[in-house]
């Protein structure tokens, strides 16, 4: 995911950088081999927080918060916590074409015209996240989960820092749309323009149009030097992040810090493509949602309670 609701829009990555990021996967992936050291799996991980959503009902909230009404990327949603429920053992994101009025955004510094000039909503869905509760520095996070790949549908599970974006850092494990899987980074570029290391990898890599019918893992192992993403043990994107340092007075390299989760199902947007021929309702299937870190490593850090 990405945010354009601020004066600040984001940039999406372009196919220049998508082929730079495929040439640094290999370059990187050659020189952990050549330093004898291999991608996370090996050392001991311990899990450090869960949620299997085994009780029905809303979600725990304990470890999610709900975003309210349009939020980014010009999408066409309206999100509400009411698309959200947990049902035999899964966690349900639906997206639902409905009409529902809605106010208009108060003007003002970060509104921006899109939000302003809506008074009704055509779609709705959900979109949690960990923020206030819970983030980690580092670890392993792994989501199993069952995807709508279907035109107009765009689900995604991140992580963002805190602060404004790009320079909080954004770290997407999964995101779908235009009938690919992504798997990305950003942090703030030169002149005020987000940075992106990206992956796009098609559907069809992956399996015929079943595939997207089954529940497939999603995987990012990070550490202090790299972020690592995966579909069902696949790598797909490895990303150094040594040298990665925000174009601005701080300069300071975004994913040293803590980030929190996002699990959210858009609707249209900027990338999402138009869902007029697309039968709703629409639903994103999450079995679990798990975070690992390395013996020894800091612990959760959460923010509302021990």
């Amino acid at each position: 995911m990405f945010f354009s609701r601020g004066a600040a829009g984001r940039t999406a990555p372009s196919s220049s950088a998508l082929a730079a990021s495929l040439t640094l996967l290999l370059a990187l992936s050659t020189a952990l081999a050549s330093e004898g050291g291999d991608p996370p799996g090996n050392e001991e991980y311990v899990l450090r927080w869960s949620d299997e959503f085994e009780q029905d009902g809303s979600p725990s909230a304990d470890n999610w918060g709900f975003e309210s009404g349009f939020v980014r990327n010009h999408e066409a949603q309206w999100y509400q916590p009411e698309n959200a429920w947990c049902e035999k053992g899964r966690l349900i994101i639906e997206a639902r074409r409905e009409t529902r009025k809605v106010e208009p955004a108060a003007s003002g510094r970060g509104v921006p015209a899109w939000v302003r000039q809506r008074t009704q909503a055509e779609y709705t869905s959900a979109s949690l996240n960990t923020r206030g509760k819970r983030s980690w520095l580092y670890g392993r996070f792994v989501m199993r989960a069952r995807i709508p790949a279907v035109q107009g549908a765009w689900p995604a599970f991140w992580t963002l820092g805190e602060g404004r974006w790009p320079a909080c850092g954004e770290i997407d494990v999964m995101e779908y749309y235009d009938d690919s899987l992504l798997a990305n980074a950003a942090w703030l570029g030169e002149g005020g323009r987000p940075q992106w290391d990206a992956s796009k990898r098609p559907l069809a890599d992956f399996g015929d149009r079943s595939w997207s019918q089954s529940f497939h893992v999603y995987r990012m192992d990070w550490d202090a030097g790299s972020i690592r993403l995966y579909v069902d043990d696949e790598l797909v994107n490895a990303i150094d992040t040594r040298a990665v340092r925000n174009a601005d007075e701080d300069g300071a390299n975004p994913f040293r810090r803590p980030h929190y989760l996002l699990l959210n199902l858009a609707v249209a947007g900027v990338h999402g493509g138009d869902p007029s021929d697309t039968p709703f309702p629409v639903r994103y299937e999450i079995d679990y949602v798990r975070v690992y870190q390395q013996a020894g490593a800091p612990k959760v850090v959460s923010l509302t309670k021990d």
